[in-house]
Order: structure tokens, then C-alpha cells, then sequence
């Protein structure tokens, strides 16, 4: 069993992983910036050691600052969370270099999946369905040409090391491919340091669904279930569901399946999704693994009734994976991103300090948070502030329930999408439970606190 572990991270997920570990009986040691000095996961942290300036490449992003307050501690074991550097190989060699504990799966799967055109021969390889498409990188725009056609109009072209949106564009006509290869290529130089595009069909009316996996290093694990992830602003979800209110019951057990073939092929260590594309026709794709908690993992944890984070914990420290009784789904759960953002002006970043927090409270709620009264909210970091995960019997309690903690929710001093996510819960093909990945474009108009963004 792990002992003392470095949380990697800050924000409401370093909040997260240090409640985890004081439940365990593990003592956790926190690292922050100048900026995060007066956190909340400092203060509850057992330890906290300074590690740089407000920039995150200063500081959170610097693999020798975090071994070193790992080492000086007396810690045996690192925790990433997400973001940062959680899917970072350099990272876990240094773990391994100084015979620190990584919470998280190999380099090698991390390496593997990592990179996408090689993540999509894996797959392939484990019998999983693949989007048409490039079979690896491409040699350049002309072989992107020849592949477009083949696959058909439209397509996407993605970054082969990429993430987040970066480096991706989508092509309706072959004169706007070479141009288009060009400026996502150079996009993806210089986000990720690697130029590397592969291309796939774009799958017009696609749903985002990702099936959570809890691997035990062996080749054996548990298939936790699906979340709806369609509802997105430039490639970035805001708020995810599960179950799944589009997908058949014939689907979703065989998409559980491919995953479990996945984890199988990988021989995956702890906590990881597996994201697929999804057709209006119930038709699925294999888009991603990622190799890491992800933001919304709470959907699954009150679903499932599983403890996601301590599951991590346990399997890296030699435990093996907890018991659960199987079960897929148990009531409804969404979750909802509250970000420091104003959506009536384009989704302009509000860093600043909180005046008044009241989350709001009753059955079925969990706010997973690092703010409160006067809290600030520094503009160095990602904009999620915190994160309302209602949970019910049924969907339609679920929405219930939503509307009214969204209308419970108090978050002065700086702007939120609180007020645009409560809109979107009255919307009525938010509602239906049909949305897609378009799902923003094409009720834009329609939603008053979306202004100009």
C-alpha cells in the first residue's frame, strides 16, 4: 500500500485526489505555484511545497521540480490528475528513475496511445471499428489528397500527437485541403512540438460517447459504462451524462465490449476512456484513449457506485482492483462544467476574486470545487472553477434536479457559464436527449446567455 503521495496538480481535482488519499490512510503532499499559494488543496494537504512562479511551464509543467518535492518529502509515489503533465512519458521514466511509484499506466501504452495514427493501429490490430481514414501520419498534403478521396468529403484532418482541438480542421472540398493541411500542420508544430496529421472521415451528426476502463496491469479490468460527451465549444465538453440517453442497449454492450478489448490488448493499468464517434445509425468509431482520469470521471463514480480515484490508488499500490458488483448503470447522472468564462461576450476568461460561493446543497448533489469566499481565481490556469454533478433515479429527475441546483448555485464577483448551462438544461433538444456534437451551432440563436460566443 502507498504511504505518502505527490499530487502533481492543483484545482479541484489536487482537492479530489487528496480527499481520496486521507480516506486510504495515505498522507498526500501538494505542489503549487506562487499564484496557488493560498489554495485550497495547499491548506488541506498533509504537506505543500513551492515549486515555481504563476506559469504553468515554470512550475506544474517542470518534471524535475516535482520529483525533486516528491523526494525531499519522503514520498513514494506521484499522482498527476489531468492535464499537466498526466499523460506525460518523461514523467513516468523519472518515476521510474527514482523509484517513485507512477499512478497511471505505462510509458509504453502512454506513448502508444499518445500518438494517434499509432494509437489507430492498436486498435485496429485489437478488432476495434476505426473511422476511414489515413492508415499513419501522412507523408503531406498530397497523400492527404489521395486518402480525402478515397474516405470522402467532408474530412477532418487532426494532429497526430494532439489534443484539445489543436492542429484539427475540417475540409468539405478537395481545393481546401492542401492549405488547410498546412495551417493545422503548423498549428500542431507548435502546440505539441510535432507537425505529424493523419486524416479521417468526418462523421456528419456524430455523438461523443467514451466508455470508462479500470485496468489491473494484467490484461484484465472493469468496463464502468458510457458518458455522453456530445455537448462541446470548440472541441471541449461542457457538460456530460450518463448513462447514454441516444444509445441503444445492442450498442452500448457492444462498444463495452471493444473496450474490454482494448484494455485487454493493452494490458492496461488503472483508470482510462475509451472515446468513440457514434453515428445517427447507431454505426461506432474508435477516436481516442485517453490514459488518464478524465474531468468528468464523477459521472461514472455516482452511476457505478465506484470510487474511480482510490481505484488508481489501489492498483498502483499492489492491491489490485477493488470489488464491484458489475452493474452498469444505476439512476442518472450529469455533470456540469462551471467555468470562469463569460459566454455573453465570446467566453472571455474572468479570472478574479469570488466574493459569494454558495454551491448548492440537497439530495443527489456533489460540487467538486477548490473555491469559496474569497477565493481568487488566478488567469494563469485553465477557467474550470468547479464542476455540479446531479444524480437521480430517472433522466427526467436528473434535469429536474439540475435546474434546480443550477438556480441554487451563487458565484459573485466573477463571470460563470452557470446562468448559459441552466438555459441549456430547459432547451428542448437538450431535453429530447438527441444532441449531437453540433449541438451549440445549431441552437446558437436560440440560447440568449450564448451572446457572442
Amino acid at each position: 500500500m502507498l504511504r505518502r503521495c505527490l499530487v502533481a496538480n492543483r484545482g479541484e481535482i489536487a482537492v479530489r485526489i487528496i480527499r481520496a488519499c486521507r480516506e486510504l490512510g495515505i498522507e498526500s503532499v501538494a505542489v503549487h505555484s506562487t499564484a496557488d499559494r493560498d489554495a485550497m488543496h495547499v491548506r488541506m494537504a498533509d504537506r505543500a511545497v513551492q515549486i515555481g512562479p504563476p506559469a504553468a511551464v515554470d512550475s506544474y509543467l517542470r518534471v524535475d521540480r516535482l520529483v525533486s518535492a516528491a523526494l525531499t518529502t519522503g514520498c513514494d509515489s506521484i499522482h498527476p490528475g489531468y492535464g499537466f503533465l498526466a499523460e506525460s512519458t518523461a514523467l513516468v521514466e523519472a518515476c521510474a528513475e527514482h523509484d517513485l511509484v507512477w499512478i497511471g499506466p505505462s510509458a509504453e501504452v502512454i506513448e502508444t496511445m499518445g500518438d494517434k495514427a499509432l494509437a489507430k493501429d492498436t486498435m485496429r490490430a485489437a478488432g476495434l471499428p476505426l473511422v476511414p481514414g489515413s492508415a499513419g501520419r501522412l507523408a503531406g498534403p498530397d497523400e492527404a489528397l489521395v486518402v480525402a478521396e478515397q474516405a470522402g468529403y467532408p474530412v477532418l484532418l487532426k494532429a497526430a500527437a494532439g489534443g484539445g482541438g489543436k492542429g484539427m480542421r475540417l475540409v468539405h472540398r478537395p481545393e481546401d485541403l492542401r492549405d488547410a493541411f498546412l495551417a493545422a500542420s503548423a498549428e500542431a508544430e507548435a502546440a505539441f512540438s510535432d507537425s505529424g496529421m493523419y486524416l479521417e472521415k468526418a462523421v456528419i451528426n456524430a455523438h461523443h460517447v467514451e466508455i470508462q476502463v479500470m485496468g489491473d496491469g494484467k490484461g484484465g479490468g472493469l468496463i464502468l459504462g458510457e458518458r455522453e460527451c456530445s455537448i462541446q465549444r470548440r472541441h471541449q465538453k461542457l457538460i456530460e451524462e450518463s448513462p447514454s440517453p441516444f444509445l441503444a442497449a445492442e450498442t452500448r454492450a457492444t462498444m463495452m465490449e471493444a473496450a474490454r478489448a482494448a484494455v485487454e490488448s493493452l494490458k492496461y493499468a488503472g483508470a482510462g476512456t475509451i472515446e468513440f464517434l457514434v453515428g445517427d445509425d447507431q454505426s461506432f468509431y474508435f477516436m481516442e484513449m485517453n490514459t488518464r482520469l478524465q474531468v468528468e470521471h464523477p459521472v461514472t463514480e455516482v452511476v457505478a457506485g465506484f470510487d474511480l480515484v482510490q481505484a488508481q490508488l489501489l492498483v498502483a499500490g499492489g492491491e489490485g482492483l477493488p470489488d464491484w458488483d458489475g452493474r452498469t448503470a444505476n439512476g442518472h447522472a450529469i455533470e456540469f462544467r462551471i467555468n470562469a468564462e463569460d459566454p455573453l461576450h465570446g467566453f472571455r476568461p474572468g479570472p478574479g476574486r469570488i466574493e459569494r460561493f454558495r454551491p448548492p446543497l440537497g439530495p443527489g448533489i456533489r460540487i467538486d470545487t477548490f473555491v469559496e469566499d474569497g477565493s481568487t481565481v488566478p488567469p494563469f490556469y485553465d477557467s474550470m472553477i468547479a464542476k455540479l454533478i446531479v444524480h437521480a433515479p430517472t433522466r427526467d429527475a436528473a434535469l429536474a434536479r439540475a435546474a434546480r441546483a443550477l438556480d441554487e448555485l451563487v458565484i459573485d464577483g466573477i463571470p460563470t457559464t452557470s446562468a448559459l448551462l441552466r438555459e441549456i438544461v430547459d432547451e428542448p433538444n437538450f431535453r429530447a436527449g438527441t444532441y449531437t456534437t453540433t449541438y451549440l451551432t445549431e441552437v446558437g440563436d436560440t440560447l440568449t446567455m450564448l451572446g457572442e460566443g
